[in-house]
């Protein structure tokens, strides 16, 4: 059966009750809906976030950071409860105008940076530590996969994820076309991974903490209603060796839990302020 159609109207209008989940905070509009400021820690690296994909792609760059022996890349984690609509107080807004987690404040010199967007948090840190990003003639190849996950991720999150998971009601055409974009987009990584071990090539860099936290979850069959099944992950072997690779990585088991508010106890860390922090978890 064919999805009802619909007629779009000469000018559009906002209609919240429509939008399924997180309807209650999405509005076309932007700025601060309430004045609050951010809590500050210790550490020159302020963090706020959240422990969805795009958010423990810098949690995990933090975490890969310290375990490389950078102490001066301590940071503190403050989670930013998105279904709360804490993205939109005025502390966060400063930090990102765009109200999207991740966001980061670097307070290391005597004028605060703030960076946001996932993928410039990721260039910002590798560049500040000479870290994960090479300098020779691989850095195009590796800014290339950074920015391939970064423009990717609305297809899979926004398109697939929501139609098929978060929708009010399931529409067959929005789900096929997400679903054939997603799998196009793992079948374009699992060729590349047959030629080469990581994204970018031979070495883990940020090309790999990017596309990470989206498609470990898929091989493990822990996003959108176990979407693995529907979309024949398995079929994605080359994928699925690097994705397992990558997960058992210490400073990965890590970052994966900072700012995660959902299942068991001791896989949350709602705040994250030193290594101390992750005694008794479960990793």
């Amino acid at each position: 059966m064919a999805d009802a159609t619909y007629t779009p109207p000469e000018v559009w209008t906002h209609d919240a009750e429509n939008g399924g989940r997180f309807a209650n905070i999405n509005r076309p509009t932007a700025g601060a809906r309430e004045e609050k400021d951010l809590p500050v820690g210790d550490h020159d690296f302020q963090l706020y976030s959240l422990a969805t994909p795009n958010g423990v792609k810098a949690t995990v760059m933090f975490e890969e950071l310290l375990e490389a022996g950078h102490s001066d890349a301590e940071y503190d984690a403050w989670t930013i409860n998105i279904g709360e609509a804490q993205q939109f107080t005025s502390g966060f807004v400063e930090v990102n105008p765009n109200s999207k987690i991740p966001a980061l404040l670097d307070r290391s010199s005597d004028r605060p940076v703030r960076v946001f967007e996932s993928g410039a948090i990721l260039l910002y840190l590798a560049e500040k530590f000479d870290a994960f990003v090479p300098t020779d003639h691989t850095r195009a190849e590796v800014l290339s996969w950074l920015f391939w996950q970064i423009g990717s991720a609305p297809f899979i999150g926004g398109g697939f994820g929501h139609f098929y998971a978060y929708a009010p009601e399931k529409f067959q055409y929005p789900i096929n076309r997400y679903a054939m974009e997603t799998k196009r987009l793992f079948d374009v990584a699992d060729q590349r991974l047959a030629q080469s071990e990581y994204l970018g090539g031979d070495d883990y860099t940020i090309a790999d903490m990017a596309a990470a936290p989206w498609m470990i979850p898929f091989v493990e069959g822990a996003i959108y209603n176990e979407a693995r099944k529907f979309l024949s992950i398995d079929e994605y072997t080359n994928v699925e060796r690097w994705a397992k690779q990558i997960a058992v990585r210490p400073a990965v088991k890590r970052g994966r839990i900072v700012n995660k508010a959902w299942g068991d106890e001791d896989t949350q860390l709602l705040e994250r302020h030193s290594a101390a922090d992750f005694e008794g978890k479960k990793l």
